[in-house]
Order: C-alpha cells, then sequence, then structure tokens
C-alpha cells in the first residue's frame, strides 16, 4: 500500500519506483530493474498495477536500432502523493489581494516575495563562480520541495531541473508563479536562463537552461 505522500526514503518497491520516475522523469524497464534490484519481470508487474492506478504511464519510444521501448513517467494521478506547498493559507492571500486589486497585484505581491529570495540568498552567493551559484540555488530549491538537481553542458552552460513542482496546485491557478520563475533564478545566478521544460505543459520536469558565464 502506498503512502498518503511519498518521503524520500520509501517503505516498499512501488513507492521506491515511483520516487526514481519522479528523480528522472521517464525510466524503461531495465534502468528500473537495474536502480531497484529486482528483475524485469517483477518491474513489469509493479507497472502494470501502478498503470491500473493510473499512477504511471507509458509512451513508446523509437529507437535508432533495434526495436521500439517503452519508457515509463507518473500519471496525474501520482502529484497527489508528493508534497504540494500550495497551502490554504498562501492560495487565500492570493485569491484576496486578487479581488482588492486585481492579477496586477498578485505579480507585484510575487515580485516583492522574489526579492525577498534574492535577499536572503546575497550571502551564499556572494564570491562565488556560476557552477557554485547553480548548486547553491540547487540546494535552496530543494529545501522548497522541489526536487532539485543540476548537470554541466559541454558548452559550459547548465541545466537545473526541478522534478516535483511544490506549489501545482496554486501554480495552476495563478500561472504568474510560472512566469516569474525564470526571472527569479537569472537574478539569482546573474545570467540568462531560459524554460526548457515545464510540467505545468506536462512535461515530466521543469527543466532550466542556464547560460555560461562567457
Amino acid at each position: 500500500m502506498l503512502s498518503t505522500h511519498l518521503e524520500t526514503e520509501p517503505h516498499n518497491t512501488q513507492e521506491a519506483l515511483l520516487l526514481h520516475l519522479k528523480r528522472r522523469g521517464e525510466m524503461t524497464v531495465a534502468q528500473l530493474s537495474n536502480v531497484l534490484g529486482i528483475t524485469e519481470m517483477a518491474v513489469r508487474r509493479h507497472l502494470s498495477h501502478l498503470q491500473s492506478e493510473h499512477l504511471v504511464e507509458s509512451r513508446l519510444v523509437k529507437q535508432l536500432r533495434g526495436r521500439p521501448n517503452y519508457f515509463y513517467r507518473l500519471g496525474k494521478e501520482a502529484k497527489s502523493l508528493f508534497p504540494s506547498g500550495s497551502d490554504n493559507l498562501a492560495k487565500d492571500l492570493l485569491q484576496l489581494v486578487q479581488e482588492e486589486v486585481g492579477p496586477q497585484g498578485v505579480t507585484n505581491l510575487l515580485k516583492k516575495r522574489n526579492e525577498l529570495v534574492v535577499k536572503k540568498l546575497q550571502d551564499r552567493l556572494a564570491g562565488k563562480d556560476l557552477a557554485e551559484r547553480v548548486v547553491e540555488v540547487a540546494k535552496f530549491f530543494s529545501g522548497e520541495g522541489y526536487m532539485t538537481d543540476w548537470e554541466k553542458l559541454a558548452d559550459g552552460s547548465f541545466i537545473i531541473y526541478q522534478r516535483n513542482c511544490a506549489l501545482h496546485d496554486l501554480a495552476s491557478e495563478y500561472r504568474q508563479i510560472c512566469a516569474m520563475e525564470p526571472k527569479l533564478i537569472e537574478e539569482l545566478l546573474g545570467t540568462k536562463v531560459m524554460r526548457k521544460q515545464h510540467i505545468l505543459n506536462n512535461d515530466p520536469v521543469c527543466g532550466y537552461l542556464v547560460g555560461s558565464e562567457t
């Protein structure tokens, strides 16, 4: 049986499977078999059950060589298993602001919040190069519930991945939250940032391309 909310330490194989999909975005049966330490037949049995519960979905991907392969990802019903961060207080406050001064009031409030975040992280980021700032920013967002990691590309740029939308329900209603997030990351890192993947557009992760310093 799955817990109401999944923690970083899973209690059973199916929870571990879901957490790996959350972290990686999409995985094959062979990849899941390797990280879980169980047979591919056992993986397929767990996937079949999770698909019947609409917690996992799959897509067929053509390969350059050989037969097509199935890639598995979290289904929409799985979102409720991870912390959303959109508590009633935040939602009520944004609703009150919108009722009083309209959508621009919500935008202005979120800008003020972003300014607070930048100020809060100033000391942590001061004197660091881009790679070190990426590490600190990823740590900050992970602490906020976004399950964030990153990778460095060959050209010196970076990709920051947010594998859980900590404000999914709230951002679905107030899209200003998502619209302003790349700008916040830009201010924190001091370089151009572009969102390449977006969970609210049904991508498995939010992915941000971070330009190099040169």
